[in-house]
C-alpha cells in the first residue's frame, strides 16, 4: 500500500499572484496531501514589511486554491515546530533560497527527521515586492 505523502510549505501570500499559485501547484505535484501554512500579520514584519491584505483574506483566497488541502496559520518562523505538529514528509520552498545558509542548517535539521526539503523554481518576473513597488510609485 502507498504511504500518503504530506507536503508542506508556507507564505504570506499577500497580493496573491502567479507565482504563489505556481508554488502550489508544483508542489501538489509531489505530495498526496498540501498543508500551506500563511504567515499571520505579526510574523510579516521578519520581512520588514506589513501586510496589504489582511491574514484572514490571505487565508481564505488560499483555502480556496484547488491543490491546497489544508490551510494552517503560520504563527512562528521556527520550521521544526511546524513539523512537530503537522509531521509532514516534505517541505517546499522557492527556488531562491537554495543555498543560503538558513536552509542549508534546516536541510540538516530535516534530515535528521526523515523530512526532504524540495526547492521549486522561482517565478521570475512576478513579486509581492514588485506589486508593491509598483503600487508606491502610482501613489506617489
Amino acid at each position: 500500500m502507498h504511504k500518503k505523502i504530506i507536503g508542506y510549505t508556507t507564505g504570506v501570500f499577500d497580493m496573491f499572484h502567479i507565482g504563489h499559485l505556481n508554488l502550489l501547484k508544483n508542489a501538489k505535484q509531489h505530495c498526496d496531501y498540501l498543508i500551506v501554512g500563511v504567515t499571520i500579520d505579526s510574523l510579516v514584519a521578519y520581512k520588514n514589511k506589513q501586510a496589504i491584505i489582511p491574514f484572514e483574506e490571505r487565508r481564505a483566497i488560499v483555502e480556496h486554491i484547488d491543490f491546497v488541502d489544508y490551510v494552517v496559520p503560520q504563527k512562528t518562523m521556527h520550521k521544526m515546530e511546524a513539523f512537530h505538529e503537522h509531521h509532514f514528509d516534505i517541505m517546499f520552498v522557492g527556488s531562491d533560497w537554495k543555498d543560503t545558509e538558513t536552509w542549508n542548517r534546516l536541510e540538516e535539521e530535516f534530515a535528521d527527521v526523515g523530512v526532504e526539503i524540495k526547492y521549486l523554481p522561482y517565478t521570475a518576473g512576478t513579486s509581492s515586492t514588485v506589486l508593491r513597488e509598483t503600487l508606491q510609485k502610482i501613489n506617489a
